[in-house]
C-alpha cells in the first residue's frame, strides 16, 4: 500500500520522531511512505541515511500533484490541508483516513479507540476519519515496535566503546526530560552513587549547565543521535529519565533498566490526570510498598511531591519494569495493529 503521513513539528520533535519511527517500520514490511512534514530538519541526524521506501515532502497547503495514497495518516490531529483534503474527496475510491492520536494511558483512549468521524461539511464532506489511538492495553492500538533485542552487556560495551563509561562501577543515567524543578533534588539523591550523566542536547542539557553537580557525578554531553542510537543509549543505562511520547515508549520498549518519566507540562495540569493514569497501569501487578515507593518518585519527577531521600530498591524496581516489559511484549504492536485495522476499512 501507499501511505501519506502528515507531521506538524511543534517542538521538543517528538512528533517527527514518532512520524518517522512509523514511516521506517512501514517500509520495511513492504509499504511505500510519502511523509509531508513542514520541519524535516530533524531527519538529518535522527535517520540521515532516509529509509528505502519512505519519501520525505515538504508539507504544501497547494493540492498534491499525484493521487492520494491508499492511506492518509494525520499524527496527533496536525489538520490536513484543504486542498488535500479535497483531493481525497474526488478519487474513485478515497483513502482510509486515519487520526493517529497522541498516547495516553487514561480511560478515554480504550472508549475512543477506532471511532468513526462522518465528515458532513467542508472539503473532505463525504468522508470518514477514524480515530486511532495507541496505549498500553489490548483494547487500544498498541506500541511501536522495539525492533532488535540487545542485551545489557552489549549495550554497555556499546558505551564503552563511545567513551561514555568511566569504569565497571559507574551507573549509566540519561537524562533526556523538559526543563524540571525536581531536578536538583533527584541529582542529590544519586550522588551517593558513581554516575555518569548521559545527557542529549535539549532542556535538560541547558538546565544541568546552572547547576553544580553533586559529588560522584559526571556529566557526559551527548551529541544529537540517530534514532536506533537514542533507543541503545537507553537500553544501556542503569536509569533513564524521560520524557514526552517518543522517549517515554522507548524506555519501557527498548531498556532494561527502570526509568522515571516526565508528562508534557501543560498549563491547566492535565499531565496530572495522565501520570496518574499510566502508573495505575504501570505498578498494577507490584507489592504496595514498591508500588507506593514509585508512584511517589514518578510524582516528584512531575513537580507532585517531594524527592524522597533514596530511590527504591534498583533490582526490586528493575524487576517490576522488566515484568511490564514482558507484558507490553505481549501484545500486538502498533504498526501491525494500524495495518489490520486499514484493510479491515478497506474490505
Amino acid at each position: 500500500m501507499l501511505w501519506d503521513l502528515f507531521c506538524r513539528v511543534i517542538d521538543n520533535f517528538g512528533d517527527i520522531g514518532v512520524s518517522w519511527r512509523l514511516a521506517a517500520e512501514l517500509a520495511q514490511r513492504g509499504h511505500q511512505v510519502r511523509l509531508w512534514t513542514d520541519d524535516a530538519s530533524a531527519l538529518t541526524w535522527m535517520a540521515p541515511a532516509g529509509a528505502p521506501g519512505v519519501q520525505v515532502l515538504q508539507w504544501t497547503d497547494t493540492a498534491p500533484h499525484s493521487a492520494p495514497g491508499d492511506v492518509v495518516v494525520e499524527t496527533f490531529g496536525c489538520a490536513l490541508p484543504d486542498a488535500f483534503l479535497a483531493s481525497m474527496a474526488q478519487v474513485r475510491r478515497p483513502p482510509v483516513w486515519i487520526n493517529l492520536e497522541y498516547l495516553s494511558a487514561e480511560p478515554y483512549v480504550e472508549r475512543s479507540h477506532g471511532l468513526m468521524s462522518p465528515q458532513f461539511s467542508g472539503p473532505a464532506v463525504g468522508l470518514n476519519k477514524w480515530f486511532f489511538y495507541p496505549g498500553f492495553t489490548a483494547a487500544t492500538g498498541g506500541l511501536m515496535p522495539a525492533g532488535a533485542r540487545v542485551t545489557a552487556d552489549q549495550t554497555r560495551a556499546w558505551a564503552q566503546e563511545m567513551g561514555w563509561l568511566g569504569n565497571a562501577e559507574e551507573q549509566l543515567v540519561t537524562v533526556f526530560c523538559y526543563q524540571n524543578v525536581a531536578l536538583p533534588a533527584l541529582l542529590q539523591t544519586l550522588s551517593p552513587q558513581r554516575c555518569a550523566l548521559l545527557v542529549p542536547p535539549g532542556p535538560a542539557r541547558a538546565q544541568l549547565q546552572t547547576l553544580d553537580l553533586p559529588p560522584g557525578l559526571r556529566q557526559v554531553d551527548l551529541p544529537y543521535l540517530r534514532q536506533p542510537d537514542f533507543d541503545r543509549l537507553l537500553a544501556c543505562a542503569d536509569l533513564n529519565l524521560v520524557r514526552g511520547e517518543d522517549s517515554f515508549v522507548r524506555a519501557q520498549c527498548c531498556a532494561t533498566g527502570p526509568f522515571l518519566w516526565q508528562a508534557y507540562p501543560q498549563h491547566d495540569g492535565a499531565q496530572g490526570p495522565k501520570l496518574e493514569a499510566f502508573l495505575d497501569l504501570y505498578l498494577a501487578d507490584q507489592a504496595p510498598p514498591l508500588a507506593t515507593e514509585i508512584r511517589a518518585v514518578f510524582r516528584a519527577f512531575n513537580g507532585r511531591g517531594s524527592v524522597p531521600n533514596s530511590l527504591p530498591d534498583r533490582a526490586a524496581w528493575r524487576a517490576a519494569h522488566a515484568l511490564w516489559g514482558r507484558k507490553l511484549q505481549a501484545q500486538t504492536d502498533l504498526c501491525s495493529q494500524l495495518i489490520a485495522f486499514v484493510r479491515q476499512k478497506q474490505a
